[in-house]
């Protein structure tokens, strides 16, 4: 199987990342290319705003079982969204052509569903999940579930989630939750910044659907400020369910005085309709334990105070 990189945000912070993992997927028996885009360098940038937006255009020449995987995300994909050519993006992916990444990446794939409804992968990238270094600059293992979700959500187009943790945020109206809807979401603060732009999807979209969230070096009440407005703007309400992913890199204060990101959580349930609940404990996020979801798919959901389970087939 081909995998095609991209690189649409940040430049590489570290060479040995991206060469460490192409070495591991070329032993998993994938082909990697377009390498050349993990050496571009303009400022902060994977390349110019012109280079990425080119590169992005040009995957609807690839071949329709190739998989496309963002280098890193960082900053850069909002600079260059309008110059996107959606519709031919959403042919090559009904055509069979799979996109992957996020964190930043997020902004493609929110935009695509925003334009096309066409569905992409939220899920792992090259130098975070099969790159990463540890503390002496040695190569670490990409992480086995990691490796088997994406495995499944790339040849099989499935999803198939337990997660077993006691969910304290459930809602008081209810013990036990089932229900159906659009997974959507990625990160936070990339989804806050599409509010009010041609980018964010619609409400008639994403009505009822599993708003999935996940964010990194954010303290908690940065991240309830966000999930404020997302409150206030009357997207959480509409949800059928909203699943918290992983929340890191963030260092707490001593005048936070016992506040914390559970505080944060529990302010939203009080504020959010008891019957849409909170589940927290998704694998997903800057985590190397993390999910492939398929953005824009239809999934099943059922949960209760123990924990629950995801599933979708596209």
């Amino acid at each position: 199987m081909q995998l095609h990189l991209i690189a649409p945000s940040g430049a590489a912070l570290d060479q040995r990342s991206p060469s460490n993992a192409v070495r591991y997927l070329g032993e998993q028996g994938l082909t990697v290319g377009n390498l050349a885009c993990v050496k571009r360098v303009h400022q902060r940038f994977a390349g110019t705003d012109a280079e990425r937006i080119a590169e992005l255009n040009a995957l609807t020449e690839l071949d329709a079982d190739t998989i496309v995987m963002a280098m890193r995300g960082g900053y850069g994909l909002q600079r260059i969204l309008a110059g996107i050519q959606w519709v031919e993006l959403a042919n090559a992916v009904n055509r069979g052509l799979q996109i992957c990444g996020h964190s930043d990446f997020t902004a493609l794939q929110l935009g695509l569903l925003a334009k096309t409804a066409a569905i992409s992968l939220a899920g792992p990238m090259l130098n975070y999940d099969f790159g990463r270094l540890n503390q002496a600059g040695e190569p670490l293992m990409p992480n086995a579930f990691m490796w088997q979700h994406f495995q499944r959500a790339i040849h099989d187009r499935q999803l198939d989630c337990q997660v077993l943790e006691s969910q304290a945020y459930l809602g008081n109206q209810v013990n036990s939750v089932e229900t159906h809807g659009l997974l959507w979401g990625g990160n936070l603060t990339i989804l806050c910044t599409l509010m009010g732009s041609e980018f964010m999807p619609s409400a008639a979209q994403t009505k009822n659907g599993i708003l999935f969230l996940e964010d990194v070096n954010e303290h908690p009440y940065r991240i309830e400020r966000m999930l404020i407005q997302l409150l206030e703007a009357g997207v959480l309400a509409q949800q059928s369910a909203i699943l918290l992913g992983n929340f890191s890199g963030y260092h707490l204060l001593d005048h936070d005085r016992g506040y914390d990101l559970s505080a944060a959580i529990a302010w939203l349930r009080e504020y959010l309709p008891h019957s849409i609940p909170i589940l927290t404990g998704l694998p997903f996020g800057h985590c190397p334990e993390k999910l492939t979801l398929p953005v824009g798919a239809q999934a099943n959901l059922t949960a209760n105070l123990h924990g629950f389970s995801l599933q979708a087939h596209w």
